[in-house]
């Protein structure tokens, strides 16, 4: 029994560090550092059909804990800038070729959604994006209130964006990742 003063912390008898030295061993003999290669090879596909290299694609799935099961693009990213504006050939293709996942998109001003998703039947959903002049919560209510109609937690949706402040959407969302347009169609086109 402990007496007064003592604070339960660990035993300090004979053989402490080396009873702490055979249990990390037997952890990490348990737990593999390597990932299977069947596994490899099944996240290298699912890379290749959100439209991502391999490498961004397992950092964004260690870091959120899920596979990625939405894309949220800017209309900045896509290149749509006018009400009933396509988007350029080379987006419209990159969203085609994408596999297993929704394909959301955030429309500044003066771009209405609906005129949006009409010109771009490619999209799947469209919403008006927050305001520059939006509160935090206002902007995050916007963001998740949009992923939860469309059924997709934040941390399954990837942010592809292409101006300033859109990257602030990631965290607004508790989206599991951003990717800038240039990197995300670059690497598409290459």
């Amino acid at each position: 029994m402990a007496s007064i003063g003592h604070n339960n912390g660990p035993a300090m008898e004979r053989g402490h560090t080396w009873r702490s030295y055979q249990w990390r061993r037997a952890q990490q003999k348990l737990m593999p550092n390597t990932i299977p290669l069947m596994i490899v090879r099944m996240r290298v596909r699912r890379a290749a059909e959100l439209g991502l290299d391999y490498k961004t694609y397992a950092s964004i799935r260690q870091t959120s804990g899920q596979d990625i099961m939405g894309l949220l693009f800017s209309s900045n990213a896509l290149r749509i800038m006018a009400n009933g504006a396509k988007m350029p050939e080379d987006r419209n293709r990159a969203l085609e070729a994408i596999k297993s996942a929704q394909k959301l998109s955030l429309v500044h001003r003066p771009v209405r959604p609906e005129d949006a998703l009409a010109a771009n039947p490619v999209i799947d959903a469209t919403e008006a994006a927050p305001l520059f002049t939006d509160s935090w919560s206002d902007m995050r209510a916007r963001l998740q209130s949009f992923m939860r109609a469309r059924r997709l937690p934040g941390n399954q949706v990837l942010v592809i964006g292409d101006a300033p402040l859109e990257d602030s959407w990631t965290a607004a969302a508790k989206a599991g990742g951003y990717v800038s347009a240039d990197q995300y169609f670059d690497q598409r086109a290459g």
